[in-house]
């Protein structure tokens, strides 16, 4: 009896124990403020290229946080709202709806971007239309925690960009806010609120951005490495006007750095100017975090960093290398299009649109020329197909039937395809090809273009540099384990399991 009664407390012991390894997150886990931080075309190798000079913000990350070497974007095209919108949705864009920068909406005929709304209207200026992500049809982290029902969250985006502001946080959030370079304010729109926020307006009166002024305007400013301090100085704002980090739930502040995509775009990533601007980026970390040490403490803080997509190097340096790449124009692809379809059905502007170089055909007048729209989808991809250094053509109804190639490209032009939304031709240059006269670009599918930063910092994360393979739609699935809330509903990732500390 008595070794019955022993075998009996020594099962009981060790379930508890076993209970004890592996507890839900309790509320005191939970973060009090995430904050989600996107540097816009930052490849993955600035981080071992540039470590040793690191001294800040990005030093912290890599000597304090879960490094994943490996993460890539798994989808094409490989551009700013793309990036963003996945960040925190973990969401494709065949789930999100968010396909591109811009493309041409079939239903008003009319060209619109990811964020454009007539519905709303401009605050923080004058006589000026909105932006929101009405066009984002899936949750995001922070909506999810606004509808857990919880204590109350709060959701801020901010950047330069408006797409860069607003996709991120998501269709729930308390405020997406970005900068107005003609008035040199930042600005939001009614989507969020009906009258702007004091905090914000005192922010813009103090006018806080001036000392960044470049040669009488903030064209420049924003486009230079002082967009990237003007872009701290109003998070910094917005944590203390919204209270960020001390509401009771968990906060989420989302904030993206656009002037590392300016900078990349003109000199290339082998730059002097890069290599500038990245250590730039390293000192502005740097004192955001000393700020939030200061106001919500970096043991209530979750930090993750990624970018919104990678770039290609310049086309000269590449042939400078004996490598392969050059440079084209979009309007070889467009006109090979118009030429094709004009010889064999007649003269007319068979092109209504396009998505950068992605062509929107006219359904319309195919359906009044009584032609068959796949037939001529067909005729324009073998046009496409014969201009040189073009890998791939996809057409919209060959990847609404799935008939991508199931290789690395056809998988992420797949994961890239929303039907209602898509251009007729989804088309792919050889590696290191450029539609760009001059700069460089993104867009592609290729790993100079996907592979990014994954760097989670904070409580339960495991330090360490992680080889596997990782992509950024577990960004998403991971915060909410974190954060003990429902995955957002387009979400696609997995739970990054191996960073977790017991």
């Amino acid at each position: 009896m008595k070794r019955l009664l022993a075998s009996a407390l020594c099962a009981a012991s060790l379930l508890c124990a076993q209970t004890r390894l592996a507890p839900r997150p309790a509320a005191a886990q939970r973060p009090k403020l995430v904050v989600m931080i996107v540097v816009d075309q930052f490849r993955y190798d600035y981080l071992t290229r540039f470590r040793a000079e690191f001294t800040g913000g990005l030093k912290r990350l890599l000597d304090r946080g879960a490094v994943f070497t490996n993460a890539h974007y798994e989808h094409a095209p490989t551009v700013t709202a793309v990036g963003h919108s996945i960040v925190l949705s973990g969401a494709m864009p065949a789930n999100s709806g968010i396909i591109g920068n811009e493309w041409l909406d079939r239903a008003t005929g009319k060209q619109v971007t990811s964020v454009s709304d007539d519905s709303v209207d401009l605050l923080g200026v004058e006589g000026k239309k909105g932006a929101s992500p009405h066009r984002l049809l899936v949750s995001t982290v922070g909506d999810e925690l606004k509808m857990s029902g919880r204590a109350p969250a709060k959701v801020v985006g901010v950047s330069i960009k408006d797409r860069s502001a607003i996709l991120p946080a998501g269709r729930m959030a308390d405020g997406a806010y970005w900068f107005d370079k003609p008035s040199g304010r930042f600005v939001s729109s009614t989507w969020y609120f009906k009258q702007f926020p004091e905090w914000a307006a005192k922010f813009n009166d103090r006018k806080v951005v001036e000392k960044f002024k470049d040669g009488g305007s903030f064209d420049k400013t924003a486009e230079g490495k002082a967009g990237n301090d003007i872009v701290e100085l109003f998070a910094e704002a917005a944590v203390e006007g919204e209270n960020l980090g001390a509401n009771g739930g968990t906060d989420v502040l989302a904030m993206s750095f656009s002037a590392n995509d300016t900078v990349g775009h003109a000199k290339g990533p082998d730059s002097p100017e890069v290599h500038e601007i990245t250590l730039h980026t390293d000192k502005v970390l740097a004192r955001f975090f000393d700020f939030v040490d200061k106001r919500v403490g970096l043991s209530n803080t979750l930090f993750v960093l990624t970018a919104d997509h990678g770039v290609a190097p310049m086309p000269e340096v590449m042939q400078s290398r004996r490598m392969p790449g050059g440079r084209m124009t979009e309007g070889a692809v467009l006109d090979a299009i118009s030429r094709a379809l004009n010889d064999r059905y007649g003269e007319a502007k068979w092109i209504a649109g396009k998505s950068a170089y992605a062509p929107y055909l006219d359904h319309k007048l195919i359906a009044d020329s009584k032609l068959d729209l796949e037939e001529v989808q067909h005729t324009a991809a073998q046009a496409v197909r014969a201009v040189p250094h073009i890998a791939r053509v996809f057409t919209r109804e060959e990847l609404r039937r799935g008939l991508a190639q199931s290789d690395m490209v056809g998988r992420r032009v797949q994961n890239g395809f929303f039907y209602q939304r898509a251009s007729d031709l989804v088309i792919v240059a050889e590696p290191y090809w450029l539609f760009e006269k001059i700069g460089t670009s993104h867009g592609t599918p290729w790993n100079y273009d996907s592979h990014v930063p994954i760097v989670f910092m904070g409580a339960r994360v495991k330090p360490g540099r992680y080889h596997g393979s990782a992509a950024v739609v577990d960004i998403a699935p991971t915060l909410s384990m974190l954060l003990d809330v429902e995955v957002p509903s387009g979400a696609s990732g997995r739970v990054l399991t191996e960073m977790l500390a017991q």
